[in-house]
């Protein structure tokens, strides 16, 4: 009996030491791991102590484990959510919720007992800054005229490229003052996209976006140290940034006649070539009243939020942009359906739109708010809120006039907060009902954009309330845009595990460094054009998932401004969000 007890607690010990020696070997094997970025789709930036955190299974494996990173040990197990088809990705997915894990850390998600683990990511309060400040970045990066060097732009240090104090006026821009042919001076601004011109209808959103984010998280701004060339005044360097395109954009009116040029442009797309190689005849091309409208608008816009800055410099060019602004719409008045045509030797991006109630009402609405005088009754009739963008601008107009603090505008503000409210409610519907999570339920080019502009308003509506009924769903387009999509990739260029390689952006191409520049958002899938690229890519036929990092394909891959934009904000607004 002895004996037998002895041999039962030899056989214990040794089946214990076998159990530990196992464990031991999954955890090594899980944390060498390969990340599968296929089947196990995690926001790869990370997530807040605090904030709702869902990853999801492309798997029929449904339980899960969270391990720790570094010693591969098991912190947290659950069951994921029942199997959920979408028919935009042709895919089947289940949500993995482990949102009661808040210990800060960098994790990996793993199928139970096996060593298919996910790209790692962080828990903790800082997840957010570095790649925020990356997407600000992004901007000064992109910079026309101006020498990156190495202090501020390592790698992608480059020479300065596109004075444009030598542009030309091109005969479609024509005026008695300024004749075909005219030289002027139009310095300054970023790239717009992936290529080397400036648009004013696309700056303009731009423009609006990151003063709202300034408008609304002023001491936030003034923690991003970006090192850039203006660190160190008493400026936030977001402002820094932002001014550099504000300048450029002033330059774009008709001093005589207050028109606004409707984009400086060489007459084709240049190749992929660095800035300074790019030496083609540059023009400002036909003013135009979406362009007019647009300015006044954003001039408008910067004269109330810089009115009262604490900074001198800004101050005195808030005084600046409302007499801009004034000009502005007397010219759009006078021309109230200048629509911009593409004259034939141009053949760059024409960003064209023939219905322009959208602009009126945002310039009326933001000049309304500078001057504080209410328009008059019937100002909302019409106008509803939609997914904001170049061509899509009545939704700026609402989000300023709902936040305004103005007792003449008691009654404006609230039916536009009503509206804002209404719009943000019928997102979270959407996202409760699709197995991604997201809102989106239409892939159009830069389609990550629209992910991030529905955040944008989620975010403004949790504001407008003080209701977090948005958050899980504003969580879940931050989580799309950082892995948790249908290809997988954290669509910011630098981060993540899988991350854009090969980006439509002519430095990027042209600079000879493996990596793109970091912090720009890539446009995301769509099945808008699908043969961009020459031979045809592969890609998937669902819209949701078509997209290839190549960086011919510029329906998927291309970069812009008004594109990272809204990352700034919505990013921003998660790294300002602490309890």
């Amino acid at each position: 009996m002895k004996n037998a007890l002895t041999i039962l607690i030899i056989a214990l010990l040794m089946l214990l030491a076998a159990s530990g020696c196992g464990n031991l070997s999954m955890q090594k094997a899980r944390i060498a791991s390969p990340a599968d970025t296929e089947s196990l789709l995690v926001n790869q930036a990370g997530y807040l102590p605090e904030a709702p955190k869902v990853a999801l299974i492309r798997d029929e494996a449904a339980a899960f484990e969270i391990i720790d990173a570094v010693s591969g040990r098991k912190v947290f197990a659950a069951t994921a959510g029942e199997a959920r088809y979408w028919e935009l990705s042709g895919d089947t997915v289940r949500a993995a919720d482990f949102s009661e894990l808040t210990r800060p850390g960098t994790y990996r998600l793993c199928l139970e007992g096996t060593e298919r683990c996910s790209a790692p990511f962080s828990i903790g309060d800082d997840v957010y800054r570095e790649i925020t400040r990356a997407s600000v970045k992004s901007f000064y990066l992109n910079r026309s005229g101006q020498e990156i060097t190495e202090g501020y732009g390592a790698k992608w240090a480059r020479p300065a490229g596109h004075p444009d104090t030598v542009v030309i006026v091109h005969p479609s821009a024509a005026s008695a003052e300024r004749p075909a042919g005219t030289v002027i001076s139009s310095p300054g601004g970023w790239y717009d996209a992936g290529d080397y011109n400036k648009y004013v209808v696309n700056s303009s959103i731009t423009n609006w976006t990151l003063l709202l984010f300034y408008q609304l998280y002023p001491d936030y701004c003034r923690t991003l140290d970006l090192n850039i060339p203006e660190s160190g005044n008493d400026i936030a360097d977001l402002v820094d940034e932002l001014l550099y395109n504000l300048r450029w954009y002033l330059t774009m009116q008709d001093p005589y006649d207050g028109g606004v040029y409707h984009k400086l442009t060489t007459k084709a797309f240049s190749g992929f070539v660095m800035p300074h190689e790019a030496t083609e005849t540059r023009y400002v091309v036909q003013k135009s009243t979406a362009a007019a409208l647009d300015f006044a608008a954003v001039t408008a816009m910067a004269y109330r939020v810089f009115a009262d800055d604490p900074s001198e410099e800004l101050r005195n060019l808030a005084i600046t942009c409302l007499e801009a602004s004034d000009r502005a719409m007397s010219w759009a008045e006078a021309h109230p359906a200048m629509i911009y045509m593409q004259p034939a030797d141009i053949s760059t991006g024409a960003y064209g739109d023939n219905n322009l109630y959208d602009e009126l009402f945002w310039a009326r609405a933001e000049r309304a708010l500078a001057k504080e005088t209410a328009p008059e009754a019937g100002f909302l009739k019409g106008i509803k809120a939609v997914d904001p963008s170049w061509n899509q601008s009545a939704t700026l107009g609402l989000i300023s006039l709902a936040l305004s603090e103005s007792a003449a505008f008691t009654e404006l503000r609230e039916a536009s907060k009503s509206l804002i409210i209404e719009y943000a409610n019928e997102l979270v519907e959407k996202s409760a009902s699709s197995p991604y999570h997201i809102s989106l339920d239409r892939f159009a080019w830069g389609s990550n954009s629209d992910v991030a502009n529905q955040a944008l308003i989620k975010i403004i509506a949790m504001r407008l309330t003080n209701n977090t009924k948005y958050m899980p769903s504003l969580q879940a387009d931050v989580n799309w845009l950082l892995g948790t999509n249908p290809t997988g990739y954290c669509f910011v260029t630098g981060f993540g595990t899988l991350s854009p390689m090969n980006i439509h952006h002519r430095p990027s191409g042209a600079d000879g460094v493996p990596e793109p520049v970091p912090g720009f958002l890539a446009g995301g899938p769509n099945t808008v054009v699908m043969n961009d690229c020459q031979p045809p890519v592969q890609r998937s036929a669902f819209p949701a998932r078509s997209y290839t990092d190549s960086e011919c394909s510029y329906s998927t891959n291309e970069i812009a401004i008004n594109w990272n934009a809204p990352l700034v904000f919505v990013l921003g607004a998660m790294d300002n969000m602490l309890p």
